[in-house]
């Protein structure tokens, strides 16, 4: 699973799978499964190759007279015609989107301009068609796929204008078409992408796509070979590409869109002249901020369930803008543009691809699936032993408790307080003999104030020289919790050598079970440095996207910081990433178990090393719905294990809220509740004993399902699966299902609708058609594609459960410890016909690349025809001693006159005539080896 320490980091950063494609027949209904792919030998070497080959030339610092010198270079335009700018409102392009420009301004550009009353939406400085750019050369066959070159026969607007592009367009699948557009002169930095995807030339035939050029101006569009669709068309604007300004617009086939995080908004985007900018920041979730992470992919929902998907990968501040042509702009101010076109045709298929390139998600370790508890304000090793205590003695399962800063000497990470928590390691301890795990924050940042020889992390970080440095080749100091600090350049192979160093000593102390980086965008609580930034071009870019506090240094480190693969200006969205992979692979070195790493900060990528969470949310009602989406876009992301701070983090939570949120909470792939110092708290058992039982009642009802969400966890890691899923990507042909972000579901087969308002105890909810199942009774609801008022008081949250599943379940315990060792019970959700299917994946939950190994239990099991089959695909002992106690199944037309287990009759069995639900109970069956459980109906 894990990479060496000195792999280089270009390695990591996309796409990266040192297993090559197997394929495993699951026996379901569905296709075969794409898993874990084998690499050889060759394509590691040239993993290395490419690092040492593709690295940046950051941009020299020019003086800031260069506006008005490069206005003298450019030709000026002519004006253009009144019939080349009459074009409707909503299809126009920003041709000032640097800087406002007066109508005589605009037309020196040769661009339209006409004035609107609305100053906020469409622009009044437009392209005209065939806006003069680029001209293409012929298409020549290359090694990869074909190139031209793209010429401009006279400079544009924009200062240090690259007058020759390269054009190389590579079919890299059956369904994803890449294409890279860069200067052939100068090396400028890439996001590598070392052998992440097969680079075999595939059959014509076989694509899902046809592609056209206009050469002059150039642009491309994309089709779906099977209905002619376009899906890309970048001719409607012209491509712009100079030192630090990257712009490619195109059409899009739909208005439904969703990607582009991380941003607070609903799961499908505004398209209405939306700006959303990539900048990874410290920034408690609201509208219209750049937040924690960047991921510039978005997925179009297509007619007749039709879907794809484009990836820019770039890691420099980009913003795009949307608008209700509908259409799309990319503008980036730096690096290439790097873009891949996933042709699906369905959504599963898009996400498929995108994981393709960017990397299958990591195996979680089964506990890490529990119910985890967090705050900043336990102050003392002894509060943390109280609340991990009152929660044990009021019957909530618990799996992990965490610590804040709380625990650190002087908030210096790798310390704790000899007197707050000189008990630390006992402590840990004692939550281990419980079948407990303990967690605790990491921060980047490193106190740079500690009297020499009494804080080894800063002494030895200087010795070895892993500290990002600032312009002049000094150590840049900045500020964040513990005061002055320097921040780890994590791109250097050194440095991830010594992150391990620290975390294995601070491991020989306290044994803790995963780690918790925080702070990692990186946030800085001064603007660059503690002694500034120096004026460049880096600093204040000609074009700066609009990011939370007005410069891309706000927050964070300066622009010119220098790390050892390029200057932080073209790697601050992938300082998240890198931290996390050496996390992940230190603490693989140091445990010998399967990591577990919580990021605030992402990129794409972070799912193979990571989990994330949704930052800083507040304690309100707004934010428990926008959850949803902000859960979902991540499971897009490639990011499965994802969940937001139960009950919220900023404010006081209401007794209320905070069981709605626990019942939501339950189904977040990630649950961990999480509160700041001052407020009030919100811990299950501070509540009273009906709120405490509507939130056990959830916990509990997770805690059985844990043996399906960890089985949906390898279809993730094996097969590029969702877990938490928006409706649209399992019922595509379906409009109703294009926009829900208030329900979701749990692979195919669980829907999840949650009260989500205040006072209510109804909620109307979609269910697409089917026949659901309550999961809580077994009611059926025969749905044709509607929406069904269902009842909701307190202490229910509604799960319905589709026919034609089966789902595995385990008697819930107090940890997954406990839990494990339990009976095993299966809920049968029959279709019409009477059939149905479900699978169960299991390990020891902790061992390292147990699939990859073939360390592991598969087995199946199928209804029909009156019984239920078990199938074990695959043994290795860890199912050994444990049984089936019971099952129950929903659907059964009739009472049945007898039931068999094995051939031999069960007298422990129940029908409820009016639910249409068999119960059998007292079974024992042995989970390792083939059953069958059979009924006869009656006449």
């Amino acid at each position: 699973m894990g990479l060496s320490s000195n792999f280089p980091v270009a390695g990591l950063l996309i796409g990266f799978s040192l297993l090559a494609c197997l394929y495993i027949n699951h026996l379901s209904s569905h296709a075969d499964r794409l898993v874990m792919s084998v690499r050889d030998e060759q394509n590691v070497n040239r993993a290395h190759e490419l690092f040492h080959t593709r690295v940046s030339n950051p941009p020299k610092p020019q003086n800031d007279s260069r506006s008005v010198s490069h206005t003298k270079k450019y030709q000026k335009a002519v004006v253009p015609r009144v019939s080349e700018c009459t074009m409707a409102v909503e299809s126009r392009f920003d041709c000032a989107r640097d800087r406002v420009l007066s109508q005589g301004e605009c037309e020196e550009r040769g661009c339209c301009y006409s004035p609107l009353n609305d100053s906020t939406g469409p622009p009044w400085c437009f392209y005209p068609r065939l806006y003069p750019g680029y001209k293409m050369g012929p298409l020549t066959p290359t090694a990869r796929g074909q190139a031209a070159t793209l010429t401009r026969a006279s400079p544009s607007y924009l200062p240090r204008d690259i007058s020759t592009l390269s054009l190389e367009v590579i079919e890299e699948a059956r369904g994803c078409l890449h294409f890279t557009l860069k200067d052939p002169t100068s090396q400028r930095y890439e996001v590598p992408l070392p052998g992440g995807i097969p680079q075999s030339k595939v059959d014509t035939q076989d694509v899902l796509y046809t592609t056209e050029y206009q050469s002059n101006p150039f642009g491309f569009i994309v089709r779906r070979k099977s209905n002619g669709r376009v899906i890309v068309n970048t001719t409607v604007a012209p491509l712009l590409f100079a030192d630090q300004y990257l712009q490619l617009s195109t059409s899009l086939a739909s208005s439904f869109v969703s990607g582009l995080g991380e941003h607070y908004t609903s799961l499908r985007l505004d398209l209405n002249w939306t700006s959303l900018t990539l900048w990874n920041r410290d920034m408690a979730p609201h509208a219209n901020a750049n937040l924690y992470g960047s991921h510039p992919f978005y997925i179009v929902q297509e007619e007749d369930g039709f879907a794809h998907g484009v990836f820019l990968l770039n890691s420099n501040a980009i913003e795009v803008m949307l608008q209700p042509t509908p259409a799309l702009t990319w503008v980036s101010t730096g690096g290439i543009l790097d873009l891949f076109i996933f042709l699906g045709p369905d959504p599963q298929s898009v996400i498929r691809q995108y994981l393709q390139i960017i990397g299958y998600p990591m195996m979680p370790p089964y506990w890490s699936l529990g119910f985890h508890l967090c705050r900043w304000g336990y102050t003392t090793s002894n509060t943390t032993r109280k609340v991990a205590q009152h929660m044990h003695n009021a019957s909530f399962p618990m799996d992990v408790q965490w610590n804040d800063l709380d625990y650190a000497d002087k908030q210096r990470v790798f310390t704790f307080d000899p007197w707050r928590f000189g008990d630390l390691p006992e402590m840990v301890e004692e939550f281990h003999k419980r079948g407990m795990k303990y967690i605790l924050i990491l921060d980047p940042g490193i106190s740079s104030t500690s009297l020499p020889g009494t804080y080894t992390p800063f002494d030895d970080g200087l010795k070895r020289d892993v500290f990002i440095k600032n312009a002049t080749g000094h150590i840049l100091i900045g500020k964040v919790w513990p005061g002055p600090t320097a921040f780890p350049d994590f791109t250097n192979p050194e440095t991830r050598q010594w992150w391990e160093d620290c975390i294995r000593d601070f491991h020989s102390k306290v044994p803790v079970d995963g780690l918790w980086i925080d702070m990692n965008e990186p946030a800085n609580f001064v603007q660059g440095s503690v002694e500034g930034c120096p004026g460049s071009d880096v600093e204040n870019p000609p074009y700066t996207p609009k990011v939370v506090g007005g410069q891309l240094n706000s927050g964070t480190l300066c622009m010119s910081a220098q790390q050892k693969l390029s200057i932080h200006y073209n790697l601050h969205n992938l300082y998240g990433l890198t931290e996390a992979y050496a996390t992940h692979s230190a603490l693989i070195k140091i445990r010998r178990k399967r990591p577990f790493v919580l990021s605030r900060s992402s990129f794409p990528g972070i799912g193979r090393y990571s989990a994330v969470w949704t930052g800083d949310i507040r304690s309100d009602w707004e934010q428990l719905r926008f959850s949803i989406p902000a859960v979902l876009r991540f499971g897009l992301f490639g990011v499965p294990l994802v969940g937001a701070d139960i009950c919220g983090f900023g404010g006081d939570t209401t007794e209320e809220l905070c069981v709605r949120w626990m019942q939501l909470g339950a189904f977040y792939p990630f649950m961990r509740n999480h509160n700041d110092r001052l407020n009030a708290p919100q811990e299950p058992y501070v509540f009273g004993q009906k709120a405490q039982e509507a939130m056990r009642s959830a916990l509990n009802l997770r805690y059985s399902l844990l043996p399906f969400l960890y089985t949906l966890f390898h279809h993730a890691h094996t097969s590029a699966d969702t877990v938490a899923r928006p409706l649209f990507m399992e019922f595509p042909a379906d409009p109703n299902c294009q926009t829900i972000d208030r329900q979701f579901l749990w692979g195919s087969s669980l829907l999840i609708s949650p009260v989500l308002e205040q006072g209510a105890e109804e909620l109307a909810a979609y269910l697409p058609p089917s026949t659901w199942y309550s999961l809580h009774n077994g009611q059926p609801f025969y749905s044709v594609g509607q929406y069904l008022l269902l009842s909701a008081p307190l202490d229910t949250i509604n799960v319905h459960v589709r026919e034609g599943h089966i789902i595995p379940q385990q008697v819930p315990a107090l940890t997954t410890s406990a839990s494990r060792a339990n009976p095993f019970f299966l809920t049968v959700a029959l279709s019409a016909g009477g059939w149905a299917w479900g699978d169960l994946f299991w390990d020891d939950g902790d061992s390292l690349d147990t699939f990859e190994m073939q360390n592991y239990c598969y087995v199946i099991f199928m209804a029909g025809q009156s019984q239920i089959v078990s199938n074990p695909l695959k043994l290795n002992g860890a199912l050994d001693g444990l049984v089936l106690g019971w099952l129950q199944v929903f659907g059964v037309p009739s009472p049945p006159r007898y039931v068999l287990a094995n051939g031999e009759k069960v007298s422990d069995f129940t029908y409820r005539t009016d639910t249409k639900v068999l119960t059998v109970t007292n079974l024992a069956l042995p989970m390792s080896e083939a059953f069958t459980v059979q009924w006869a109906l009656s006449r």
